[in-house]
């Protein structure tokens, strides 16, 4: 371990403990160490990737929060989705004398060097929801169960157009329905697992001709928007309007991995006619789902014009990556429950999944507000505190 964490061993009494689905932190009662070090001389780096999604503001300022309740002194930094950017602040971080690492990547392939000089200077790296990939050098994997991820917004448009009810029994539509389909950024290994996920779901009923592709792209490679960008999506989705549905035909249903997504996909159907308008009789806008129960997006959700997200509770994912940095911190090695998925190209990374839950309009309440995760009056704004 790094200079500050060669503790001795803790006692079978004092051994890290996880609940399983985010559980107390780790550290909670004694520190790092157990004994040893204190836990404010040492120093976590966290990198998360961008300020422009408020998913990833909220990740960052959880694990923040989470770490400095346990004592930890932390260095959070954003990179605002420019890769040396993120590239040059790890390598501070290593510099300025961090013990451990907590990564959520913009490119999962670009921070080979910077692991290698952690690994160097025996600085443990959790790889934070998004994979760190072709290196030897990632220790832990803290994330939700993105392929399940993707299921639920496969099942999620299937229940929007009412070939499927929220129970999964079949529904009372029967189509053909006309959908298109949207992927992350490929330089995000999550992407492929949402897709992956999706398609298990998708794909029989394209076969069948339940579902139609009218646009014909049916790769993820044609329907990925680099950096989940929302501006990107929006001119994808009026692309596909002016190209595929130029003979007065509509667009049902949209697969949509992301809420940022989503909002320019909305936009793009929205500027097209579609949902209410000053019309006599307007087009119903089409079924959009979406993931990550971004506060706009619930919003939109409760106003009838998204259908559904994915909500992943970061607070959970801030706890596991807290409890992983704390047992690496006392010498122990954090507890897995996956060790067979996450294959990086060079190592299967040992890994912690989090549940999801699928959210329509009916679940704002019950998965959203109970849970404090967002206020009744942030849902009616459509904006954070």
């Amino acid at each position: 371990m790094s200079k500050r964490l060669g503790f001795a061993a803790l006692s079978a009494g004092m051994a890290l403990t996880l609940a399983a689905c985010g559980g107390e932190g780790a550290g909670g009662s004694g520190g790092a160490g157990g004994g040893g070090a204190e836990t404010e001389d040492l120093t976590i780096g966290v990198s998360m990737p961008t300020q422009t999604s408020e998913r990833w503001i909220a990740d960052g300022n959880n694990v923040k929060e989470q770490l400095e309740g346990e004592g930890y002194t932390v260095d959070l930094q954003y990179a605002n989705d420019d890769i040396p950017t993120q590239s040059q602040q790890i390598d501070q971080m290593i510099t300025e004398g961090a013990d451990i690492l907590v990564v959520a990547a913009i490119d999962g392939t670009a921070l080979s060097g910077q692991l290698e000089n952690a690994a160097a200077n025996n600085i443990p790296v959790i790889s934070y929801d998004r994979l760190i990939r072709d290196t030897e050098n990632v220790d832990f994997y803290v994330t939700f169960d993105n392929f399940e991820v993707g299921v639920a917004q496969g099942n999620a448009l299937l229940t929007g157009l009412g070939l499927r009810n929220e129970d999964g029994s079949p529904g009372t539509a029967t189509g053909p329905f006309n959908v298109e389909l949207f992927a992350g950024s490929l330089d995000d290994n999550n992407a492929f697992f949402f897709w992956d996920g999706a398609m298990s779901v998708l794909q029989p009923l394209i076969d069948d001709g339940t579902l139609v592709v009218k646009s014909g792209q049916t790769s993820i490679e044609q329907a990925a928007i680099l950096r989940w960008q929302q501006e990107t999506a929006q001119r994808r989705m009026e692309d596909l309007l002016t190209s595929a549905y130029n003979d007065g035909s509509r667009v049902d249903g949209v697969l949509s991995p992301y809420d940022g997504l989503s909002r320019g996909i909305i936009t793009a159907l929205q500027n097209a006619g579609y949902g209410p308008t000053l019309d006599a009789q307007p087009q119903p806008m089409a079924v959009v789902t979406g993931q990550d129960a971004e506060i706009a997006s619930v919003k939109l959700i409760n106003d009838g014009v998204q259908s559904s997200t994915i909500f992943k509770d970061t607070r959970l994912l801030a706890e596991q990556a807290v409890a992983a940095a704390s047992a690496f911190a006392e010498g122990n090695e954090p507890e897995a429950n996956d060790t067979e998925t996450y294959d990086n190209g060079v190592k299967v990374v040992p890994s912690y999944l989090l549940p999801v839950e699928t959210v329509f309009a009916d679940d704002i309440q019950s998965v959203l507000i109970d849970s404090g995760y967002w206020t009744a009056e942030e849902v009616a704004s459509g904006q954070s505190d």
